[in-house]
C-alpha cells in the first residue's frame, strides 16, 4: 500500500488556481467589449410626471433615431435599441475604449390614465423624450340616490 501524505490546503490551491484563471479570461473579455455577455449598454432614464402628461427622457448618446424602436403594449412601453460600435482602428496606433456598446431594452409600466393614442417621442441631441398624454376623466359631482 502506497502512503501520501495528507496536504489539506491543496484542493484549495488548485481551486484558488481555477479562480484566478477565470478572473483573467473575464478581464480579457471586458477588455474586448463583452462586459456582459447580452448587453454593456443601459442608457439612464429620467421620468417625470406633469398634470396633463407622463414623460421619459432617455439618454442615447451615439445612437441613430433609426436605430431606436418603441412599442406600446397593455400599458407596457418597450424602448429598445442599439448602440453600435464604431471602427477606432488604425495602424500602429493605440485606442482604449471605455464607451459601452450593444443592445438594450426598458421597459415601463404605465398607469391607467394614459391616452395610448396620444404618444409623441422625440430625439434630439442624444436625449429621446416620449410624452404620453394623460386621458382626461370627467368628474362628477356626489350624487346621492334614493332607494326606491
Amino acid at each position: 500500500m502506497l502512503l501520501t501524505r495528507f496536504e489539506p490546503f491543496k484542493e484549495l490551491r488548485e481551486l484558488r488556481r481555477g479562480f484566478d484563471y477565470l478572473s483573467n479570461v473575464m478581464e480579457e473579455l471586458e477588455e474586448q467589449g463583452y462586459e456582459s455577455g447580452i448587453s454593456s449598454f443601459t442608457p439612464t432614464v429620467n421620468s417625470r410626471e406633469a398634470d396633463d402628461a407622463y414623460f421619459v427622457e432617455i439618454d442615447l448618446p451615439g445612437v441613430k433615431k433609426e436605430d431606436i424602436e418603441i412599442n406600446l403594449e397593455d400599458n407596457i412601453l418597450r424602448i429598445s435599441g442599439e448602440r453600435k460600435v464604431q471602427n477606432r482602428t488604425k495602424d500602429n496606433e493605440y485606442y482604449k475604449i471605455e464607451s459601452k456598446y450593444g443592445k438594450f431594452v426598458r421597459n415601463f409600466t404605465l398607469p391607467k390614465d394614459i391616452n395610448a393614442n396620444k404618444i409623441d417621442a422625440n430625439f434630439k441631441n442624444g436625449v429621446l423624450e416620449v410624452k404620453i398624454l394623460k386621458q382626461k376623466t370627467i368628474k362628477s359631482n356626489p350624487k346621492k340616490i334614493e332607494i326606491k
